[in-house]
Formats: structure tokens, C-alpha cells, sequence
């Protein structure tokens, strides 16, 4: 597999963009490979090579690239208006579907991105409790804006330091890292300071796939009830992925306040909050706390997004719940069979395989994985027609249009890229 065409435009592109790319995860080692197209769950470089897409975005298109139906949608709403600055039926419609299908919606404010649904929801919940506090997992991703851009001081417990330069100490001075699975710290955490959210993934995505413990999210349900602090599942990766009201739905615990994007999209950048009407009639112009944004709601992205909910059904939701326990059933196997340390977490259509560890529970375990033999599985993989997020802290995620064949053949490509990388560690 040649990838010279895609090296050239990269050489090209790193003296136009910081790094190459208009995100640091799209940047690997020898170059990212720039995508030329995309139908169903294969995708192709520039250099004419198939890849089976295990990224998908990082997420959103849980229909695969190209689905008829969304891009029917997307013409029709092309050929009617792309931004009006206005209340169109399509972004009512995705609304109504939104509070219809997620536990905690009675209202919803859209916006343009997962980034700045995060910001908003913890503005609001600082409002509405008069706290300033906010409590988030160490590992989590919440956006790129600057109270959540975070890592721990001297002990887990500590106010949080800057964890990009820019970012003023003073911004997140009122974030605390708590750790993902721990309830006893999330309990000293809420009796020792006063909060005013604790927003968190249900399932964690951005330090590879970490699930709840068994009771886990219902106890941090009940202490955040106890307290009186808001609590704020991000879904931006896990809504309409595990279900059509997200993981609220499918652990049966409900925020007070979600935040979407990715898959409600349809492959448009897209971002929602979603919450009861108590709080959410504090969104201007009902009431004070300001949310904002000239493409917020545009008639393009929520005709995407419509398409992709009139979509997803229980059956849809069985099988790719199925496809992606065969293939981490099958991944675990291979590294058994291999010799090689490591375990596999799955959820529906999210997986990750974690390699140096026997089981990931946190990120401080993800942390102790080997990420850069991950780094050199990623880029066998890569050079099999296997594309998958190049990084040991993200997820692995299937489509609709994943069928046998690809299965077989990523967890055929998977078997010899683990044996490769394995004999050069």
C-alpha cells in the first residue's frame, strides 16, 4: 500500500496549518493519510486505497458515510435554504425527536458543537445553583475551552492547574478532578466543597472505552441529589449510540442536564443541551444565562440529523450492539492466543483495545497502558486497509454498514498487525 500522494500533501499542509492538521489527533506518524471519500464503513485515501473505517469521525456517523437517506435530506434542505438565521421545521422537528427520546429533555437549546454544549451546560448549572465549583473525571474530555482543559495538582483531590498553556490558573481554580469509578472520592469530594456540577461521560470515550462499574453512575446520581449539585452527563459521543435516549437510557440513571453532538448531526457539526424546565427556562431569552450562535439549529445540520434518528430502531441499535461484542470477543481472543497483555472494553458500538493492562477500570490505568505500541498497531493496521483512531485513549466505533466481510477482515488484519508489533516490543 502506497501513500506518497498523501505525504506530499502533508510536507505541503504543515507549512499552512500548526502540525499539518486542524486537529492534533489527526496528526501521526510518517503522515496522516488524507481521505479522499467515503460510502458506508470504508473510506479512500487520496492514493486510492480502501480502508475500513473504525473512526468514523470519532463517532457521529453511526449510518456510515454517504447514507441515501441522509444525503436525500441534505439535498432536499440544500435546495430550499441552507441558513436562514431564523426558526426553521427542521430544527423543530430534530428538537421534538430529541425531547421524545432522551430521559432528561423537556427543553433544548442547540448549538454548533459537543465544545460548546459542555461550556453552556456548566454556565447554567453555576447559575441555577449559585456555586461556582465544578467537578470533573480525570480523563474526560469535555471540549476545548479553558475550565476543562485540566489535569491533576499534587493529589487527586486538588484544585486543578492549567493543562494547556494559555489558560489562566485563575479559569480552573474551581475544577476538581475526581477519578472515573471511585465513589467514595466522589462522595469526600461533594461533602467537603460545595458544587455546582459534576459533569462526567456515562461511558468514558477519550481515554480509550471505560465503562461504569456496576452501580456506579447511580451513586453518583444519588450523591449529587444529596448535595444538591447538577449533574451533567456528556453524551456528545455516547448519545444515540447506545440507545435512542443515549447511555441515560441505557443504565436507567437520569441527569439533571446532557449535552449531545456527533451523531445527532448526521455528520454536520452539531451540539445540543438538554434538560428539564426548571433549569432550562434560565436560557436567554426566557432568563439570564446567555447561549448563543449564528449557526446554532441551521435547517442543514438538522435535516442530517433527522434522517439518522428516523433511522435508528431497536433492531438497529441489536445489531450493532452485536457486531461489536463478536468483534471484541474476537480481539480478545487473538491477544490470549498471542501471549500478548491486554483486555478489551465494549459497549453496543464503541470498543477499545488496551494493550500492557489486563483490565482498564480509570484513567490513571489507561495512563500505564502501552500507547506506543498501540501508535505502531495503528499504523500496521493502517497499512492492511484498517483504519482505526491512532491513539491508545479513543474509541474504536462501528457503523450500520460494517457487514461480516469487514468484520472478518479487520479482526483478520488485527491477528497479524498484533503479531507484528508484538515480535519488534
Amino acid at each position: 500500500m502506497t501513500r506518497d500522494y498523501s505525504r506530499r500533501l502533508y510536507e505541503k499542509s504543515v507549512g499552512l496549518m500548526p502540525g499539518g492538521v486542524s486537529s492534533p489527533i489527526r496528526a501521526f506518524e510518517p503522515h496522516p493519510s488524507f481521505i479522499s471519500r467515503g460510502e458506508g464503513g470504508v473510506i479512500c485515501d487520496v492514493d486510492g486505497n480502501d480502508l475500513i473505517d473504525l473512526c468514523l469521525g470519532y463517532g457521529p456517523l453511526i449510518l456510515g458515510h454517504g447514507h441515501p437517506a441522509v444525503f436525500d435530506s441534505l439535498m432536499r434542505q440544500a435546495n430550499q435554504g441552507m441558513l436562514f438565521g431564523a426558526p426553521s421545521v427542521p430544527e423543530l422537528e430534530l428538537v421534538e425527536k430529541l425531547v421524545k427520546r432522551v430521559p432528561c429533555a423537556e427543553m433544548v437549546r442547540l448549538a454548533n458543537s459537543g465544545t460548546e454544549a459542555t461550556m453552556h451546560a456548566i454556565r447554567l448549572a453555576r447559575a441555577y445553583t449559585g456555586r461556582e465549583k465544578v467537578v470533573k473525571m480525570s480523563g474526560g474530555f469535555h471540549g476545548a475551552h479553558d475550565s476543562m482543559l485540566v489535569k491533576p495538582g499534587s493529589a487527586a483531590m486538588d484544585l486543578c492547574i492549567p493543562g494547556s498553556p494559555g489558560v489562566p490558573a485563575a479559569t480552573v481554580q474551581s475544577t476538581i478532578l475526581a477519578e472515573y469509578n471511585d465513589l467514595d472520592m466522589m462522595s469526600d469530594i461533594l461533602e467537603e466543597h460545595e458544587v455546582a456540577a459534576v459533569i462526567m461521560e456515562p461511558v468514558m470515550g477519550n481515554a480509550g472505552t471505560i465503562l461504569p462499574e456496576d452501580g456506579y453512575l447511580q451513586g453518583v446520581r444519588r450523591l449529587t441529589e444529596e448535595y444538591g449539585t447538577i449533574l451533567i452527563f456528556d453524551e456528545v459521543i455516547t448519545g444515540l449510540r447506545l440507545a435512542p435516549g443515549g447511555a441515560q437510557e441505557y443504565y436507567g440513571v437520569t441527569p439533571d442536564l446532557c449535552t449531545m453532538g456527533k451523531a445527532i448531526g448526521g455528520g454536520l457539526p452539531a451540539g445540543a443541551v438538554l434538560g428539564g424546565k426548571e433549569i432550562m427556562s434560565m436560557v436567554s431569552p426566557a432568563g439570564p444565562v446567555y447561549m448563543a450562535g449564528t449557526f446554532s439549529g441551521n435547517p442543514m445540520t438538522a435535516a442530517a440529523g433527522n434522517a439518522v434518528m428516523n433511522l435508528l430502531d431497536a433492531d438497529v441499535y441489536r445489531s450493532l450492539g452485536d457486531k461489536g461484542a463478536e468483534l471484541a470477543s474476537t480481539l480478545r481472543d487473538i491477544i490470549e492466543d498471542l501471549g500478548i497483555t491486554g483486555c478489551v472494553n465494549q459497549v453496543g458500538s464503541m470498543l477499545q483495545l488496551f494493550l500492557g493492562m489486563e483490565r482498564v477500570e480509570n484513567a490513571q490505568q489507561a495512563s500505564k497502558c502501552d500507547a506506543m505500541m498501540f501508535k505502531s498497531l495503528a499504523s500496521d493496521l493502517l497499512d492492511r486497509g484498517v483504519y482505526i483512531p491512532p491513539s491508545q485513549y479513543e474509541t474504536c466505533f462501528l457503523c450500520t454498514e460494517h457487514h461480516r466481510s469487514h468484520l472478518s477482515r479487520v479482526s483478520e488484519s488485527f491477528h497479524e498487525s498484533l503479531k507484528e508489533v508484538s515480535r519488534s516490543v
